[in-house]
C-alpha cells in the first residue's frame, strides 16, 4: 500500500473541503490525516493519503473542482535526498551525520560539499562523498559556476546550508528557489549578517536564539520554518554566547529539516504554514 502526501493551496471559497473530500473518496483513497487553515482569504490543506492512486489523474481532478489560481502537489511519500554545504563549523553538520548514520533522519545524505577541508575528516568516517571548492581567488560567480558543475552528478531534493559562512549569489538562489535550507546563529529579525552573538553581547540582550528558514535574496530574510532561544545573563561574554547557542542551533535545525522532509510546510508571501 503507498503512501501519499497531498498539498493545495488557493483562494478560499464556500465547500473545498466537501469537494477535496469527495475525490478522495471517488479515489477509493483512505485519509491517514489532515489539516486545512485559512488565513488572508487562503486556504491551506495538507494530507497524508494511503491507498494506490494515478497521480496525474487524480491532480486533474482536484484543479477542475478547485478555484484557478490554485496549486496541487501530490506525490508519493518518501525520504528526501540533499546536499549539505558546510565551511568549518562541526556541530550542526555532525548533528545531520549522526541522525542519518542512526536511522533517524528522513533523508538521504547524498554530498557535502564545502569552501575548506576542515570537515573531511569527520564526513569520511560517514562514507559520505565530500568535495572541497575553495574560494579563495575566486569570484562569488566562478566559485558558484565550480559548485554547480559538482552538483550535476546528483539528483537532490533540497541544498542544506549548515553553518555554510558565504553569502549565496541571486542567481544561483534563483535556481534553487524554495529548496535552499539555512540555519542562523540569531533569533531573527534580529542580528542579521555575521557575528550576530558578539552583535548580542553588545546589545545587552537576555536571550539568545536560533533561526531556520528558507533562503532568499534578502540577507537572512527568508521564511522561517523554526526558532528558539535560551536565556543569558551578564556573565556571558559574546564567546559564551557562542558556545551555549551551538544547542539551539543544533535542535532548531533538526527540527526544521523535520518538517521540510516531511512535507508540511507552505511558503506564502515570505511566512511559512506549517502543519
Amino acid at each position: 500500500m503507498s503512501e501519499y502526501i497531498l498539498k493545495i493551496s488557493c483562494s478560499d471559497e464556500k465547500g473545498l473541503i466537501y469537494k477535496i473530500s469527495d475525490i478522495i473518496f471517488k479515489h477509493k483513497i483512505n485519509v491517514i490525516k489532515n489539516d486545512e487553515f485559512v488565513g488572508e482569504h487562503r486556504f491551506f490543506f495538507r494530507a497524508h493519503l494511503e491507498g494506490e492512486l494515478d497521480i496525474s489523474a487524480f491532480q486533474d481532478k482536484l484543479k477542475l473542482m478547485l478555484p484557478q489560481d490554485a496549486l496541487v502537489e501530490i506525490y508519493k511519500k518518501r525520504k528526501k535526498d540533499i546536499v549539505i554545504f558546510a565551511t568549518k563549523e562541526t556541530h550542526c553538520i555532525g548533528e545531520l551525520l549522526i541522525r542519518h548514520f542512526s536511522g533517524e533522519f528522513n533523508a538521504n545524505i547524498k554530498a557535502v560539499i564545502a569552501n575548506y577541508n576542515n570537515l573531511k575528516p569527520l564526513v569520511d568516517k560517514f562514507n559520505i562523498a565530500f568535495h572541497t571548492i575553495e574560494a579563495q581567488d575566486l569570484s562569488r560567480e566562478k566559485h558558484e559556476e565550480k559548485i554547480l558543475q559538482c552538483l550535476k552528478q546528483y539528483e537532490f531534493d533540497y541544498i542544506v546550508l549548515a553553518k555554510y559562512m558565504r553569502i549565496l549569489s541571486p542567481s544561483f538562489v534563483k535556481y534553487f528557489e524554495g529548496k535552499i535550507i539555512n540555519i542562523h546563529h540569531s533569533f531573527l529579525p534580529a542580528f542579521i549578517g555575521a557575528n550576530p552573538y558578539k552583535q548580542a553581547y553588545e546589545r545587552g540582550v537576555k536571550i539568545i536564539g536560533a533561526t531556520a528558514h528558507f533562503v532568499n535574496n534578502d540577507l537572512d530574510e527568508g521564511p522561517i520554518i523554526t526558532q528558539d532561544v535560551i536565556p543569558v545573563t551578564h556573565e556571558y561574554s559574546w564567546q559564551t554566547m557562542q558556545q551555549a547557542g551551538r544547542n539551539v542551533e543544533k535542535n532548531v535545525f533538526s527540527k526544521a529539516l523535520d518538517l521540510v522532509f516531511d512535507d508540511r510546510i507552505f511558503i506564502y508571501q515570505n511566512k511559512t504554514i506549517i502543519f
